[in-house]
């Protein structure tokens, strides 16, 4: 079977958003995606079959105290505010498409971290509203920043720390091919979270957490050598970045959103024949 792989990073997102909008503009398939953080968040998209509404969203919103703010942080305990984020956006002022994401056959997984295991929680979404909506809202709730979701028993934040890159996950489930787009360069190497000991204090509740952020960064560059090994071997294929993308996790100027996707729009130009090949072999078209 053939996956999507989809890294998170806030709103170096808008790389993604380009890249698949690429994709689902010339009709590349695939039989089930997964998504970190902010690869969530904006790659349900894929599902609905809506290119263009991420970066359209966003940069009509990234002003708006509402979707991301030092107030909403203050007033609600998000930096991006549950309400405005994930209803009324979708829900009123850019419709997300709730029967295409239904009626879609691609798989889609939202990765999130239990607090009080420290282990990844692969959920598969099949509906697009309600419970769907928290799962991916607490995939992309960064720690210090958002409240703990409560979902099914788990206590949840941003997917990102249990399982950044989940290529592994998806050949766990039988998708021997994969395509994985990255919002890093290739040279990129991760180090140990500058806010550990801020963490430490927050979360002390969680040390199963504070252990899962403390070794991220070994785990994620163990993740990247496996991504290599995987596309040397014709498993993967992979589309990153050419060059750090220096922006920031919440970004309030439409036109560095618009410079990043145009980025990902180019990175998806640049593979779209590679691409297309490495589709064809695994079957889909």
């Amino acid at each position: 079977m053939l996956g999507l792989v989809l890294e998170g990073g806030a709103m170096r997102g808008m790389f993604t958003a380009g890249v698949t909008d690429v994709m689902m503009e010339n009709d590349i398939r695939f039989d089930g995606m997964v998504g970190v953080s902010a690869g969530a968040v904006f790659g349900c998209n894929y599902k609905s079959h809506q290119p263009g509404r991420v970066i359209r969203y966003n940069t009509a919103y990234c002003k708006d105290k509402r979707y991301c703010s030092l107030s909403s942080l203050i007033k609600t305990g998000d930096l991006y505010g549950e309400q405005f984020c994930y209803h009324d956006i979708p829900e009123r002022l850019d419709i997300f498409d709730v029967d295409a994401f239904r009626a879609d056959p691609m798989e889609f997984y939202a990765v999130c971290t239990d607090v009080e295991s420290g282990k990844a929680v692969y959920q598969k979404l099949t509906d697009g509203t309600g419970k769907d909506l928290d799962y991916m809202r607490a995939s992309a709730s960064m720690p210090l920043v958002s409240r703990i979701v409560e979902l099914d028993g788990h206590k949840l934040l941003d997917g990102g720390i249990a399982d950044s890159i989940p290529l592994k996950f998806f050949e766990s489930i039988g998708y021997d091919k994969n395509v994985v787009i990255l919002t890093r360069p290739k040279d990129y190497v991760k180090t140990k979270n500058k806010f550990l000991p801020l963490l430490k204090l927050t979360m002390r509740k969680y040390p199963a957490f504070i252990s899962a952020v403390a070794d991220r960064h070994d785990r994620y560059n163990d993740t990247i050598e496996y991504i290599s090994q995987r596309e040397q071997e014709g498993a993967a294929f992979v589309i990153r970045p050419e060059q750090p993308l220096e922006i920031g996790s919440s970004e309030h100027d439409p036109a560095e959103l618009k410079r990043v996707y145009r980025l990902g729009r180019d990175a998806g130009e640049k593979a779209l024949t590679a691409l297309k090949d490495f589709v064809s072999q695994s079957g889909n078209s």
